[in-house]
Order: structure tokens, then sequence, then C-alpha cells
């Protein structure tokens, strides 16, 4: 059995229907259930706090944390606004149809309590490490708050997986589809592209994560809006295709129409598969990897972050994956056979000259650099986790190596191994997640009863409830 035959294999395992999908799609139900629909009730009020209560947002001097909410927001946003909002949400469109779009929105809805939880608990037990900075994130509170050797287990698997998947999702697939795309669009050399992000990513990285947060605080707002405007031009235009396109989502939802390859029934099958596994490669919601920034964030209250953590599910997948996948259906690319080139082509029909071809290329570019720098991030805090501090600097380096590399290799079974990399990470931040969500439920509903509309000063609130260190 060749390398490619094998990943496939377990990968379709993984992502299957008898393990990660229901899993996936279970502990978003039941967390949504036992808090209430928290993403639906208060969705208002944790936009408003995250975009225009930043820079302090009303949390004391004294509240802990490397850097503030809304740069903890955007470096979450940075490491999930990407590759996987522009060729991901065509790639499952291309394998699973139109209705594999439809599994995209249902994995982030569900996906918004998952994220809450996980970034809740990422503040609830996070540490200090040896260099004074604030580590928090599923190879913590599993460790902290399941005890014994099962949470110990889970801790580390997680780490481990999480390394593994900061190389994958985080680093070549990004550097590669740089270094693509600027070579098909002005072609410039995949080898030069490579040295100028390597260096640049190598700059950014030696300021950690508080010289990340004024990175991505800056440009990665402004990124989104430009993409999503050119977005909503194409929409504006084709309005008269948006009608048809929802209906080949609805209906592709439940019947697989358009997928390709496969009988009838199997094709039902791919559009979830593709759907929900491309969704968490979007929007990341139940992987916990975004639940590292979160723990960084200066706030006084773990609900708090948890609450601005869950508006980055709906800003990607509800919004931006929302707008490329219309855009791409409206337009007919959708039905091409290169799903890498789908949203470009799409870009280029639905805009004046070569405008919607510049606007896909600066996006690219710009989101998948910011993913590199958020997923770097994460790999280094789940080193530190596995053997300290003296390994995050060696990491760095070997991370930038890698950017290099990725751009320069054909990456014909990497997106593979993201995918199962993905998966591994999940599984155990999903276990954690069921295990600790009445714990989630009971303080989440303490502190809304004090601030329902997340409008009390910060200074009324411990920074940690005492338990967690306990």
């Amino acid at each position: 059995m060749s390398v490619s035959s094998t990943l496939d294999a377990i990968d379709s395992f993984i992502w299957g229907p008898w393990l990660l999908i229901p899993l996936l799609l279970g502990t978003g139900i039941i967390l949504t259930i036992r808090l209430r629909g928290l993403q639906f009730r208060k969705l208002g009020a944790a936009m408003r706090f995250a975009f225009f209560q930043r820079d302090g947002g009303g949390e004391s001097d004294a509240a802990h944390g490397d850097i503030s909410h809304y740069q903890a927001l955007t470096t979450a946003l940075a490491a999930t606004v990407g590759v996987g909002n522009i060729v991901g949400v065509a790639t499952a469109i291309h394998l699973g149809g139109p209705g594999a779009l439809f599994w995209m929105w249902v994995t982030a809805l569900f996906g918004m309590a998952s994220k809450y939880s996980e970034a809740f608990l990422a503040v609830r037990f996070r540490t200090t490490d040896a260099n004074g900075q604030q580590s928090g994130g599923p190879q913590y509170y599993l460790r902290h708050a399941i005890k014994g050797r099962w949470g110990q287990f889970l801790s580390l698997f997680f780490a481990v997986a999480a390394v593994l998947a900061s190389f994958g999702i985080g680093c070549m697939t990004q550097s590669n589809a740089v270094a693509a795309q600027l070579e098909n669009s002005f072609g410039w050399e995949r080898a030069i592209v490579g040295i100028v992000l390597a260096v640049v990513v190598g700059a950014v990285l030696l300021g950690g994560i508080t010289s990340i947060g004024k990175v991505t605080s800056a440009f990665v707002p402004i990124m989104i809006v430009f993409y999503v405007g050119g977005c909503l031009y194409i929409l504006a235009v084709n309005i008269t295709g948006i009608p048809h396109a929802l209906s080949m989502v609805f209906q592709g939802a439940f019947t697989g129409a358009g997928a390709t390859g496969g009988f009838v029934g199997s094709t039902f099958i791919m559009a979830i598969q593709y759907g929900v596994a491309r969704g968490i490669f979007s929007n990341e919601s139940g992987m916990g990897s975004a639940a590292i920034a979160a723990a960084a964030a200066k706030t006084n209250h773990p609900a708090r972050q948890g609450l601005v953590s869950m508006t980055q599910t709906f800003i990607d997948t509800i919004i931006v994956v929302s707008c490329t996948g219309l855009v791409i259906l409206s337009t007919g690319t959708w039905t091409g056979d290169d799903p890498a080139t789908m949203t470009s082509e799409a870009f280029t029909h639905g805009l004046p000259g070569q405008w919607g071809h510049y606007i896909v290329s600066l996006a690219l570019v710009f989101l998948a650099a910011s993913t590199i720098l958020g997923w770097s991030y994460y790999g280094e805090r789940c080193v530190e986790r596995l053997v300290g501090v003296r390994g995050v600097l060696p990491y760095r380096i070997i991370f930038t190596i890698v950017v290099f590399v990725g751009t320069t290799t054909q990456l014909t079974d990497v997106w593979t191994f993201a995918d199962i990399a993905n998966g591994l990470m999940a599984l155990p931040n999903l276990i954690g997640l069921l295990i600790l969500s009445g714990l989630i439920a009971r303080e989440t509903k303490e502190y809304l009863a004090l601030d329902p509309y997340l409008r009390r000063a910060g200074n009324e609130f411990t920074s940690v409830p005492a338990s967690a260190t306990e």
C-alpha cells in the first residue's frame, strides 16, 4: 500500500461517519443544550464587547494576560481565516457538492458553543511559564481539570498532535498556497517567495505573542473586509443567481447532488464528510487550537474571553466562508476541475478587468501569512508544554525553515496529513469538553447572572476562580 493510499484510509476512518463527525457535531449539540443556546442568545453582546470595548474592554489593570482580548481574537482569526476560507471551501464543494456548504454552516453554528467552551477552559486553567508568559489551551486544561492519568494522556496527545498540525494546516499548506498563487499570478519564483516569507515570519516570531498580536490586529480585519467586500460586489452583480445557489446548497445537503465521484447515496455521506472536515479546517471549532490564543488574553473572567472567541467562528464561517461559497456557486465556477483555482476564477469572472485576480491573490497571500503566524504560536505553546521553554526557540527556527520548504514542495499528501492532524487534535479536546461540560455550564450561568450583557467593569470579577489552581 502506498503512502497516499495509507493516508487516505486513515483520513477516511477519522473523518468517517462513525468517529469524528458524530463526536464533533454531538459535542457541539450537547454544549449548545447545556449552555442554553449561548451562541444565539449572546452573539450580539459578544460582538460589541469584542470590537467596541477593545484595548482594555472594561478589564482592570490587574487582569492577567499578555495581549488584549481583541488581539487574542485577531490572532485566532489570523490562524483560521486563510487558505481554508478560499481554497478549502472550493475543495469541499468540489468533492462534496454544493451541499457541503450547508454542513460547514451546521458545523459552525454548533461549533460556536465548542469554541466558547474551549476558550473558557483555556483562561480558567491557564498557567504562567518560566518566561512569565501566559500558557493555556487543551494541553493544560485537560491535565489540570481532568484528574489522573486520563487527563495527562489527553493533554499529551493533544500537544503532540498540535505540534504536528502546526507544520501541516498552519505552515506548509499555507506557504505553498502563497507561492503557487504568486507564481500563477505574477510569475514569481517559488524559492524567492519562500525566502521572503520565511524572513518575514522569522522576524515576527522573535517578538513572541506580543509581536504577533500587534501584527494580526493591524491587518487581519482590513484584509477580511477587503475580501468580503469583493465577494459582496460579485454577489450583488449576480444577485439573480443567489436563489439557485442556495437551492443547490440545501438540496445537495441531503442528496449529495453534484459531488465528484461516488454513487447516489454515498454522495450524501461525502457532502457531510467534506463539509464537516473543511468546516473544522476553516474555523477550527472543537480542535482546541484557538483556545491557546485565548489563554493569552488580558481578561478578568473566563466567560468574557469565551464569548469574544465565540465570535471568531461566526466571522470565519457564517460570514467569510459563506461569501466564498456563494460566489463560487453563483458564478458557476464550482463545476471546474481544479478546486485550487475556483475562487480565483469566480472573482475574475465576477469583477471587471483584473480586479478579481488581484483581490484573490492579495487576500490569499496576507491571510495565509497571518495563519502561519497564528499557528506558529499554537505550536510553540504546545512545545513549551512538552519540553519547557527551552524548546521554543528551536521550534521557531524549524518552523521558519518549514515555511520555506512548503513554498518549494508539491504537497500531494500534505492536505490529507493536515486533515488527519486536525482530527487527532480534535479527538482529545472534544472528549475533554464533554467531560467538563458541567463545570462550563455552571460557571457560565453564574457569570451571566451577574453580567448578562457584558457591560460591568472588569475589576468587579476575579481573574481566575480560586479552584482553577487547586
